[in-house]
């Protein structure tokens, strides 16, 4: 698993800074072992700026 998402800060990952996180891990994991995530809990996070959040964790880019 690798945290793409910070949530200790209300700043919106774009998609392709999330991708790009993404294939720099693929350097060092298997793609099929290879969980992207947040980096931890979504419960402190407003909902709209964690709905925001995990639309660029699952958008392709």
């Amino acid at each position: 698993m690798v945290g793409t998402i910070d949530v200790a800060t209300n700043a919106i990952e774009t998609p392709e800074k999330v991708a790009d996180t993404l294939r720099k891990v693929l350097e060092f994991v298997d793609i099929e072992n290879l969980y992207p995530c947040t980096n931890c809990g979504m419960a402190p996070s407003f909902r709209n700026v964690a709905r925001v959040k995990l639309s660029a964790l699952s958008t392709e880019a």
